[in-house]
């Protein structure tokens, strides 16, 4: 009997924060963790480089990304889907 492997990629949820470049967009990931001696509950941030084709996301959109093979020298991550659009001011 064969088992079938179910691969799992990781997603992540952030806002563009640039959309400058071709096919590539600029992810800003936000997490909230509980500093382990205080106890105060701190922002961390991280910026990811994820690829983006056909699909319009632009700066200020929320974006579901995914991890993928390395793409590029900076990209290994994916834009699956734009959770919300911008308001436009």
């Amino acid at each position: 009997m064969s088992e079938t492997k179910t691969v799992v990629h990781r997603t992540l949820q952030g806002r563009v924060v640039s959309d400058k470049m071709n096919k590539t967009v600029t992810v800003l990931v936000e997490r909230r963790v509980k500093h382990p001696l205080i106890g105060k509950v701190l922002t961390r941030s991280r910026k990811y480089h994820a690829h983006v084709e056909g699909m319009e996301a632009h700066d200020g959109d929320l974006v579901q990304i995914e991890e993928t093979a390395p793409i590029s020298k900076t990209k290994a991550w994916r834009v699956t889907r734009v959770i919300e659009k911008s308001r436009a001011v």
